[in-house]
């Protein structure tokens, strides 16, 4: 028999709601009503995901995920509460959890935070086979677990309207994952328009957006169709969500409760049908946090998130990228470039990468632009990956074959033990993307340890 999932809701008339449709699309579930029943549950049924109110009678929601996470940490959570405190939210994803859902939501919103953490951990949907397609969808390349995961979100979200929110470092392929969704939709045969908010002047956001008419500004030599607009039918990536103008942020999200669009002059708004898939660089909740991303908006886009990893998360793909690279580049530039040295394979898969895939095509481009084949050698690689490798090859130190490279004390040296401490246990939560329980469990700490740690510094730093 299948394994349930576990709710945890100590509002009875809610419980039974949330049963109701979750039974209503073939999902088992098993109920409790506080920290106490909901722990001896999750011992005894092992379920796929839990699904956990952080506030309940007995005990603080977010400290049972974390005995949760720290017995099974590959079960997703999805928290819901009806406190909209972004703290809580910020905390929540900190510490391990899927997803954050806050009191109202519809039907629909829950299904989707359901089947994305099921699809996510390889655990199969109701009427549906749990074996994965391995192609990769759209301008990707790779076959790594973590791209794996990656790929069956974009097959489980594409096909609904549910708005996509893209997350990862600069250069990890956001745009293309934007793509994938859009092609992968009914949308398909419509216009996917991109648009960069980061790259627009303020002034010319909401026009680029929303169009304008003749005359209603300085420079409005003729009717323009914005990018809402333009969409229509089809998908609007905006990209860099949190460089968006706060003014209008405002209007945006007027768009996305109405569906209708009011272009700068015009006295009449019209009706559009358009999907939305957004992406950041940045943290989206830290955003929120500083006062420059609005909380109710963020809420409204964050409906299914997607997380790119680093290309220095993803093992053998940095190599699979490389060579299909270089055999468009060599054919472009007419060079006879036919593989990659051992070495410098080897290479690739140790360096950090921080411009990610974007920066490995630009090193290819490189190479080949300068050098001619048959085979990619250290000598053509540029100077800064040579600096690189230099660094990387100094840190393990002679003789260290392919031991991991030691930890850089550089910046710890003269600073007092407390603080020290801090920054290894921040940076270490940074690296396993917000979760606290991982964080713990490479630092062989327990996670209170971590949790009383810190409340303690954001008390300090309080006052």
């Amino acid at each position: 028999m299948t394994a349930p999932l576990l709710l945890i809701e100590d509002t009875a008339s809610l419980q039974l709601v949330y049963e109701s449709v979750l039974r209503s699309v073939g999902h088992r579930v098993i109920s409790a009503s506080d920290a106490a029943s909901g722990i001896a549950l999750f011992r005894k049924e092992r379920p796929r995901i839990v699904i956990l109110d952080l506030v309940l009678p007995d005990r603080d929601g977010l400290d049972l995920m974390g005995e949760m996470l720290a017995l099974r940490p590959e079960t997703p959570v999805i928290v819901i509460t009806a406190n909209g405190s972004i703290n809580k939210a910020v905390q929540a994803m900190r510490a391990g959890a899927h997803e954050f859902l806050v009191k109202p939501f519809d039907e629909q919103r829950f299904l989707n935070a359901v089947d994305n953490a099921l699809v996510e951990s390889g655990k199969a949907l109701p009427g549906r086979a749990s074996l994965p397609d391995p192609a990769a969808p759209g301008g990707f390349t790779g076959t790594s677990p973590a791209m794996q995961k990656i790929y069956a979100r974009i097959r489980s979200v594409a096909r609904s309207m549910a708005t996509v929110f893209i997350t990862g470092e600069s250069g990890t392929g956001k745009e293309i994952c934007a793509q994938a969704v859009h092609d992968l939709s009914n949308r398909a045969a419509g216009p996917f328009v991109p648009m960069n908010c980061a790259a627009i002047p303020a002034e010319l956001l909401e026009s680029e957006v929303f169009g304008h008419v003749k005359g209603s500004f300085t420079g409005a030599f003729a009717d323009k169709l914005g990018a809402a607009a333009a969409a229509d039918g089809g998908t609007l990536f905006l990209d860099e969500i949190c460089e968006l103008d706060l003014n209008l942020q405002t209007k945006f999200l007027r768009f996305l409760q109405t569906s209708t669009i009011q272009p700068v002059g015009a006295t009449k708004p019209r009706k559009v049908n358009v999907r939305i898939v957004c992406a950041t660089n940045r943290d989206p909740l830290e955003a929120v946090r500083r006062g420059q991303f609005r909380e109710d908006l963020y809420y409204r886009l964050h409906v299914v998130p997607i997380h790119l990893p680093p290309l220095r998360d993803r093992g053998e793909d940095v190599v699979a990228i490389a060579e299909a690279a270089l055999a468009a580049r060599s054919r472009e530039e007419g060079r006879s470039f036919r593989g990659i040295d051992e070495d410098v394979k080897h290479l690739f898969k140790s360096l950090s990468w921080p411009g990610n895939v974007r920066q490995l095509l630009n090193a290819i481009r490189h190479i080949v632009v300068l050098n001619d084949g048959p085979t990619i050698t250290r000598s053509m690689l540029p100077f800064e990956l040579h600096h690189e490798a230099e660094r990387v090859g100094s840190a393990r130190g002679p003789g260290a074959g392919n031991a991991a490279p030691h930890v850089s004390l550089d910046g710890l040296i003269g600073r007092p033990m407390a603080e020290v401490e801090r920054l290894v246990i921040e940076e270490t939560i940074a690296r396993h993307n917000g979760s606290v329980t991982k964080a713990a469990r490479v630092l062989d700490i327990s996670p209170s340890t971590i949790y009383r740690k810190i409340e303690a510094w954001r008390a300090a730093d309080d006052t």
